[in-house]
């Protein structure tokens, strides 16, 4: 994995000089944000749980681009390792002479069963990973941020407007968002902003591999804008999020959903 400096002017590369940290990141809407982000002129760390082929794949695009990135594997069910990964990202960091300015909490797994049979294990496996998992991240960013930062949570507009078969998820998630409006106090003496974006569908290997293509179908067409998310949409609102412009907004939660609810 090699450092090097974006081609980007300078005038397209707000978060030039940042270190960026963006955990579940090798797919999907993650690696949508770790593009963004290191096209955006970060140095970019990001973690994934168990695709590694599709990790080191993202590194290798953005540094042929001339950006920056490193992969860190993860399992957020073990706490421990939370200190290894930010431990191995500030030396990152270090390399290039940045510190940690923004944290994107990506990680999750999703869950889709009905209240009268979720089970105890599947309980802990998804509030261990969405909640406590995501805590412990808040908190070892919080030590380590520097001041002005920015924190960003992912959660869904299912809190606000749940399915059924989604009460373990949208717990989970809801938790997050009690916890990024709480962190927003905590921070912001220092000038950190965290912020919640929450996610309607969005075009994925994951949703269409749950969702049969009539409710995808059915899902667009509820949305203001008739069509469903693109991970590139969230990523672009994301960069919005975390710019370092956008010093006023805290603690609140943004739904990214095309005008669904």
């Amino acid at each position: 994995m090699t450092t090097s400096t974006s081609p980007r002017s300078a005038a397209l590369q707000p978060l030039a000089g940042h270190g960026a940290l963006v955990t579940g990141g090798s797919r999907g809407i993650g690696r949508a944000i770790v593009t963004r982000l290191a096209a955006d002129g970060a140095a970019v760390v990001f973690t994934y749980a168990t695709e590694r082929r599709a990790a080191e794949g993202l590194v290798t695009e953005i540094t042929d681009v001339g950006g920056w990135a490193r992969a860190l594997q993860l399992d957020l069910r073990e706490l421990d390792q939370l200190d290894r990964v930010f431990s191995a990202a500030d030396q990152a960091f270090a390399e290039v002479g940045v510190g940690l300015n923004v944290l994107v909490a990506n990680a999750g797994v999703a869950a889709t069963s009905p209240i009268a049979h979720i089970t105890s294990d599947e309980w802990d496996r998804v509030m261990a990973i969405n909640a406590k998992g995501t805590f412990f991240t808040l908190q070892h960013a919080g030590r380590r941020m520097l001041d002005g930062g920015r924190i960003l949570t992912l959660s869904t507009i299912g809190t606000a407007w749940p399915s059924p078969g989604e009460a373990l998820y949208v717990a989970s998630k809801a938790a997050v968002e009690q916890l990024t409006r709480v962190a927003s106090r905590e921070f912001g003496s220092r000038g950190i902003t965290v912020n919640t974006l929450s996610l309607g569908p969005t075009d994925t290997d994951l949703l269409r591999a749950g969702a049969p293509p009539e409710a995808l179908e059915g899902a667009a067409a509820m949305t203001a804008l008739g069509r469903i998310g693109r991970p590139e949409d969230i990523a672009d609102l994301v960069a919005l999020l975390i710019h370092p412009d956008n010093r006023w907004t805290t603690g609140q939660n943004v739904r990214a959903d095309g005008g669904l609810v």
